[in-house]
């Protein structure tokens, strides 16, 4: 399988990332600084992971996090690389399973490839980040998210993803005038079938907008 790759010029390579205890920002080319979407969406996760972390116990919320960050890294890299047409012969086996299991469905359903690791940011929304993946997906242009997760989640517990999702879309049309509406998250599970979520970048945009203002708001108190 080889994918087809038609770069969207961005009118700029990259943005400097700098990350600090408050999380990590973004440097836009004009020199704008914008929070990281991915940083101001975990406001929404905060109780979550706080009483995850008073059950399980500090010692062991730190290992599986290290190792849950560990593999999630390194499973996109894998798959960008798959996207790329590059070799993925140096990864270990349990990386390259994780790929096996997403194969079908990076192979069946993924067509052009307009971006990977896109670098965006939006004046409007004041925010920035990085896209997995901007591609046609069903042959849609669809704004494209993959995760890793050790039990099957359902769409409503993911509303989080596509508020991010729906950030990059927005991001991508700001920049390029080219809208995008579809927004899918790709998941691999341990030990399951791989997930396919789909969503409309409209359903949770405000989301988004909500918890930039709560974003803001906290930082008045910094």
């Amino acid at each position: 399988m080889r994918f087809i790759h038609e770069e969207v010029d961005l009118g700029y390579q990259d943005l400097d990332a700098n990350t600090g205890k408050h999380g990590r920002t973004y440097t836009a080319p004009d020199g704008s600084r914008f929070p990281s979407i991915t940083t101001v969406l975990s406001i929404l996760s905060e109780e979550g992971i706080a009483k995850w972390r008073a059950r399980v116990g500090e010692e062991e919320a730190n290992k599986i996090s290290t190792k849950a960050a560990g593999r999630g890294t390194l499973v996109h890299s894998i798959i960008e690389g798959y996207l790329k047409n590059e070799s993925i012969e140096d990864y270990l086996p349990h990386i390259r399973q994780s790929l096996e299991n997403l194969r079908p469905i990076l192979d069946n359903r993924i067509g052009k490839i307009y971006g990977l690791e896109v670098p965006l940011y939006s004046n409007h929304l004041g925010l920035a980040g990085r896209c997995d993946c901007i591609a046609e997906f069903d042959g849609v242009p669809s704004i494209i998210d993959f995760k890793t997760s050790r039990k099957p989640k359902k769409k409503e517990w993911i509303t989080n993803y596509f508020a991010q999702m729906a950030g990059y879309a927005v991001m991508f049309e700001e920049r390029t005038h080219r809208p995008i509406t579809n927004t899918v998250v790709i998941m691999d599970v341990d030990d399951n079938e791989p997930l396919v979520f789909k969503e409309h970048r409209d359903n949770h945009i405000q989301l988004l907008i909500d918890t930039k203002k709560e974003y803001d708001t906290r930082k008045l108190f910094h």
